[in-house]
Parts: structure tokens; C-alpha cells; sequence
């Protein structure tokens, strides 16, 4: 087990509670961060980020460090999300809510300024799930695309292709008003992003 972590699980998976706390406060913000990006909420961002680490902490005997601890935990809480979403009935309710959130909260967390940030925070949400959870872990969190296929359990060619329809959406969305270009994610491929798409 290659992970900076490593040591923190391995005595977690022995029932060290205290080693568990430390590796929930070394990961809480960016776990709140991504299910923030996929709710829109910050009040569904911190009980989904609070699910994760609850699952977490009860498959943490599962983990056997054939990845990085964080891209596990990436997983879990993007299964979470896209569960979420799935049954989430309140979109129209909270768009106008999660907008303002995200202008005074976490406009410095996607690079842009904040007079655009509830903008194209307000595009993420108009994605289909599935481009939005690619654009999130690619553009936001700084993962290349194979760390992405790993954390959604599909290729790598099938995450080119969500991005590269997401970003293709985006534009459209955030010409109407005010554009914030997006910036190329970690490890994209230039290939024109595989074109054959993917269910």
C-alpha cells in the first residue's frame, strides 16, 4: 500500500477510531467540494459527504490499496451523488439557491471569478449527471482521465467522451450570458477527446 494514507487505514481497518477522524479531517473538503459540485446544495453536500464517510468507515476492511485511499473515497462518494441524483426531485427548488451559495462560498475553488462562478456552476447543474461527475473530477479536482475511468468504473475512452460533450454543453450554456472558459483538465487527451461516444 503505496498511499500516504496508508498507515492511517491500516490502523483504522485494526479499530483505531482515532485514525479514521484523522483521515476524515485530511479528506472533509474535498469530499464536501465534489458532492457540493454534484448537488448543488450545501446542505445535501454535507449529508452526502457525511454518507461517504460513514460507508467508508464501514467498507474500510474492504480497502486493499489497489488504489490511492483518496480515489476509493472518491468513488464511494461519487456513487453517492449519482444515487442522489437519481431520486432528487427538488432541482428547480434549489437552482437559484445553490447559485448564490456557490458566488459567496466556493468561488475560489473552480478558478473563476465570483461574478461568474454561480454562472457556470448553474451550467454544471443543467449537465446529465454522468458529464457532470466527469467535468467535476477532470477540470475541478485535477484527476487524469484514467484516475476518472477508476472512481466511474468505466474506460477511459468513455470519460474523454463525457468530457468532451460536457464541455461542448457548457459552451453553449455560458454564451447566452457572461463566458468563463474552462480550463483544459488534467490529462486530457488532445485527440479530439475520442470521438466514439459511450453509453
Amino acid at each position: 500500500m503505496a498511499d500516504a494514507d496508508s498507515e492511517l487505514v491500516l490502523r483504522s481497518q485494526q479499530a483505531d477510531p482515532a485514525a479514521f477522524e484523522e483521515l476524515v479531517r485530511q479528506h472533509q473538503r474535498m469530499i464536501h467540494a465534489l458532492t457540493f459540485r454534484m448537488t448543488g446544495s450545501l446542505a445535501d453536500a454535507e449529508d452526502l459527504a457525511q454518507e461517504t464517510f460513514l460507508r467508508a468507515y464501514q467498507q474500510i476492511g474492504s480497502f486493499r490499496g489497489a488504489s490511492k485511499f483518496s480515489t476509493w473515497l472518491y468513488r464511494i462518494a461519487m456513487n453517492i451523488c449519482l444515487n442522489w441524483r437519481q431520486s432528487e426531485t427538488r432541482r428547480c427548488h434549489l437552482y437559484a439557491q445553490a447559485a448564490g451559495e456557490f458566488s459567496t462560498q466556493h468561488a475560489d475553488q473552480g478558478n473563476f471569478p465570483a461574478d461568474q462562478a454561480a454562472e457556470v456552476q448553474a451550467a454544471l447543474l443543467k449537465l446529465p449527471a454522468k458529464q457532470r461527475a466527469a467535468i467535476v473530477l477532470t477540470i475541478y479536482d485535477g484527476l487524469n482521465h484514467a484516475e476518472a475511468a477508476h472512481v466511474l468504473s468505466c474506460s477511459e475512452t468513455t470519460v474523454s467522451w463525457r468530457v468532451f460533450a460536457a464541455r461542448r454543453k457548457l459552451k453553449r450554456l455560458l454564451t447566452a450570458g457572461r463566458s468563463a472558459p474552462l480550463p483544459p483538465p488534467a490529462g486530457e487527451k488532445t485527440c479530439a477527446e475520442d470521438r466514439t461516444p459511450s453509453p
